[in-house]
C-alpha cells in the first residue's frame, strides 16, 4: 500500500488485517486487569484471610500472573511458529472463556484458591498470546506500517490496562453484589474477545515442520541462543526488557508513592497510573510521525535520554513536599508543586513509549520469519526475569532505607548507564540517532520514492557524492543498515571518522595508490552482498568540488562482478551543495556553520532498481543526473 493511500496508523483500524486483532488484544488486556485489580481489592478490603495478608495480596497475584511467562514462553513461541496464528489466537480466546467461567464461580462463592488458580491460568493465556501477537504483525503489515501498528498496539494495551483497572475497582466496590458484577464483566469481555478473534484473517505457519520441544528449560535456552544470533535483535530484546524493569519500578511503587510521598488518597494513586498510561500511549502513537513511517531505531536514544531526564527530575520534584492530610484528587491538583510531578511522570512515560516501539518493530523486521515467534518468546522470558529482578532490587533498596524518590533517582541514573552501554556495543542506534537529528533539525529532509529501497535481500546503492554527511543522510533514509565504501582518508576526520568506523564503513583507496586496500574493499563489500545486506558506493570517487556530477568510475562494475541479479539502485542527493558539510569556497568544507541558514531543504530521490547485468557506469550516471534534474524542478 502506498504512503498516499495509507495516511496514518489510525487507518489500520478500518482494515480487517489489523482491526479484529487490535480489538482482540485490547479486550484481553482489559480483562486481565479487571480481573486482577478487582481480585486484589477484594482480598485487601473485603476478605480477612490469615493465610494471605492484605499487604501481600498484590505481590502474590503479580507473581502468579508472571510465573507462566517464565515456564511456558518457550513452548508458546514454538506453537506460534508451527501453527496458523489466527487459529491459535482463536483457541487462546476460547481458553479465556473457560478460565473466566471458573473465575465467575470463584467470585460468586468468594473462593480465593480458585481465583488464585485463575490468575495463574490468565498468565498462561497471556503467555500463549504474546508471541502470536508480535509474530502476526510483520506477516500482515509492511515495513512502512510496522512502527505505526506497534504504536497502536502499545497505546491500546496501556489504555486497556487503565480502563480495566478503573472498571474492576468500580465494580468490586459495589455494595453486596460487587464480586458478581466483576464475574459477569470478565465473562462478557472474554466472549467479546472470542468474537473479534473469529474475524482475524488467516496468518499461515512460518515453520509447519517444526517439531515441538516440550521441555521448557532446554527450549528456553535454545530460544535465547536463537535470539543471540542477531546482535541488533538480541540487544533490542535486552533494551525492551530493561524498559519493563524501568517501568515496573514506577508502577509497583505508585500506591506507596501516592500515600507516603505525595500524601494523597487512593484516588491519587489511580491518577498517577492514568497519567503514566496516557504518557505511554501518546509516546507510542508519536513514533509513526517521528519516524516518517519507517522502523526508525534512531528514536531509541531519544527515548532513553527523556526517560533519564524526567526520572531524575521526578526525584527533585517529589523531594521536600510538606506533610498534609490525605489529598483528594481535586485538592492534589490544586497544589502547583504537584503539577511538576505529574508532568515528569507523563513525560518519562511518553519517552518510554518512544523508546520501546521502534525496538519491537526492529525485532519483528529483522528476526528470521521461521522462528520470529520464538524470538518474541525469548523476549517475554527476559521481560519476566527483568520485572522479577526489579521487584527484588527495589525491595532491597527500600529495606536498606532509601526513599521512593531516591529509588526513582537511582533508576534514572542507571537508565543512562545502561543506554550508553547498549548504544556503544550496538552503534547502529547511536548512528541512527545522529542521522535522525541531522534530518529533522539541521535539514528538512525529503525522500522521494523511498519504497524503492528494499527491506530485504542484497542491493547496491549508487549515489552522487556532495558532502561529508551523505552517508549519514542515506542511513536516515534506509529501513535497515547500509555498508558504505568510503575513501580511506575520511576516516582520519575527527568525529565523522569515528562515526564511520562505528558504522563499519569499508575503507577504499585508489587502485594505483594502494592496490591492496582497493582489492580488500571489494572483497569485503561482495561478502556483505553475499550475506544479503546492502552496500552503497559513491562512483564519482570523491566529494564534488564544484557542485556538478562528476564522471562515474568503474568500481561499481567491479563490485557486482559475478552477481548479475543483484539490484543496483541509483539515488540522487539534491539541494545539498553549498551547505556547511559540502566543499565550497576554494574546496573547503565545514567553515561557515550558518552558510545556508537553519533547516534548509535537502532531497533524496530514489530511482528504479535494475539488475547488475543491465547497468554500466555511464547509464548509472545518466540515471542519477535525471533524478537530480527532477528534484531541482
Amino acid at each position: 500500500m502506498s504512503h498516499e493511500g495509507h495516511p496514518n496508523q489510525f487507518a489500520l483500524l478500518g482494515q480487517r488485517r489489523f482491526a479484529p486483532f487490535f480489538w482482540t488484544q485490547f479486550l484481553g488486556a482489559a480483562n486481565d486487569n479487571v480481573f486482577k485489580f478487582a481480585f486484589t481489592l477484594m482480598i485487601t478490603y473485603q476478605l480477612q484471610l490469615e493465610w494471605l495478608p492484605a499487604k501481600m495480596a498484590g505481590l502474590v497475584i503479580g507473581a502468579l500472573f508472571i510465573l507462566p511467562y517464565v515456564l511456558f514462553s518457550a513452548t508458546s513461541g514454538q506453537l506460534a511458529d508451527k501453527h496458523d496464528k489466527a487459529r491459535l489466537m482463536q483457541l487462546v480466546k476460547s481458553l479465556e472463556i473457560a478460565i473466566m467461567a471458573i473465575a465467575a464461580w470463584g467470585f460468586h462463592t468468594a473462593n480465593v484458591p480458585a481465583l488464585l488458580a485463575c490468575v495463574f491460568l490468565m498468565g498462561l493465556h497471556s503467555t500463549l498470546f504474546g508471541p502470536v501477537k508480535y509474530a502476526y504483525l510483520p506477516q500482515q503489515l509492511s515495513e512502512r506500517e510496522l512502527t505505526g501498528g506497534n504504536g497502536m498496539v502499545e497505546m491500546g494495551t496501556f489504555v486497556a490496562i487503565l480502563l480495566g483497572q478503573l472498571l474492576g475497582g468500580i465494580l468490586v466496590d459495589t455494595p453486596v453484589v460487587g464480586p458478581q458484577h466483576v464475574a459477569w464483566a470478565c465473562l462478557a469481555l472474554a466472549v467479546l474477545g472470542r468474537v473479534t478473534a473469529q474475524a482475524i484473517p488467516a496468518s499461515p505457519s512460518t515453520d509447519p515442520n517444526l517439531v515441538i520441544n516440550w521441555n521448557p528449560v532446554t527450549e528456553t535456552w535454545r530460544n535465547l541462543k536463537l535470539a543471540h544470533e542477531g546482535v541488533a535483535v538480541f540487544r533490542s530484546l535486552l533494551g525492551i526488557s530493561w524498559m519493563w524493569f524501568f517501568g515496573a519500578v514506577f508502577l509497583s511503587n505508585f500506591p506507596a508513592f501516592a500515600k507516603e510521598v505525595l500524601h494523597g488518597s487512593p484516588q491519587v494513586a489511580s491518577l498517577l497510573l492514568a497519567v503514566f498510561s496516557v504518557g505511554i500511549g501518546i509516546g507510542s502513537l508519536l513514533c509513526e510521525m517521528l519516524s516518517k513511517r519507517h522502523v526508525e531505531i534512531g528514536l531509541v536514544p531519544l527515548g532513553a535520554i527523556g526517560m533519564s531526564v524526567f526520572a531524575i527530575d521526578l526525584y527533585f520534584a517529589a523531594t521536600g513536599l510538606p506533610a498534609a492530610e490525605p489529598y483528594t484528587v481535586g485538592a492534589f491538583l490544586a497544589v502547583p508543586a504537584h503539577w511538576r510531578v505529574l508532568a515528569d511522570l507523563t513525560l518519562l512515560a511518553l519517552f518510554a513509549g518512544v523508546y520501546s516501539v521502534p525496538m519491537y518493530a526492529l525485532i519483528q523486521l529483522r528476526a528470521q520469519p521461521t522462528h520470529r515467534a520464538r524470538i518474541i518468546a525469548a523476549n517475554n522470558i527476559l521481560n519476566a526475569l527483568f520485572m522479577i529482578a526489579s521487584s527484588v532490587i527495589a525491595g532491597a533498596m527500600l529495606g536498606a532505607g532509601l526513599s521512593i524518590p531516591q529509588i526513582f533517582l537511582a533508576v534514572g541514573i542507571a537508565n543512562a548507564v545502561v543506554a550508553a552501554y547498549i548504544f556503544l556495543i550496538v552503534p547502529e542506534y547511536l548512528l541512527r540517532f545522529v542521522a535522525f537529528i541531522l534530518t529533522r533539525l539541521v535539514y528538512r529532509f525529503r525522500i522521494v520514492n523511498d519504497e524503492r529501497i528494499p527491506t530485504t535481500g542484497p542491493a547496491v546503492l549508487v549515489c552522487n557524492h556532495v558532502s561529508f554527511v551523505d552517508a549519514v543522510l542515506l542511513m536516515a533514509a534506509s529501513p535497515r543498515p547500509i555498508r558504505f565504501l568510503m575513501d580511506h582518508q575520511i576516516f582520519k576526520l575527527p568525529v565523522l571518522g569515528w562515526m564511520f568506523k562505528l558504522a563499519k564503513a569499508i575503507p577504499i583507496a585508489p587502485a594505483k595508490a594502494d592496490p591492496a586496500t582497493y582489492e580488500a574493499a571489494f572483497t569485503a563489500a561482495r561478502a556483505v552482498l553475499a550475506d544479503g545486506e546492502m552496500v552503497c558506493i559513491f562512483p564519482e570517487g570523491g566529494i564534488t568540488r564544484d557542485g556538478t556530477l562528476q564522471p562515474f568510475k568503474g568500481g561499481v562494475m567491479k563490485l557486482v562482478e559475478g552477481l548479475p541479479d543483484v539490484p543496483v539502485i541509483p539515488m540522487a542527493l539534491g539541494n545539498l551543495w553549498g551547505s556547511y558539510f559540502s566543499r565550497v569556497e576554494g574546496g573547503h568544507a565545514m567553515v561557515k556553520p550558518m552558510r545556508r541558514g537553519v533547516w534548509s531543504r535537502v532531497d533524496l530521490t530514489v530511482g528504479p532498481p535494475a539488475p547488475a547485468a543491465a547497468v554500466s557506469p555511464e547509464a548509472l550516471r545518466t540515471s542519477v543526473q535525471g533524478l537530480l534534474a527532477g528534484s531541482a524542478a
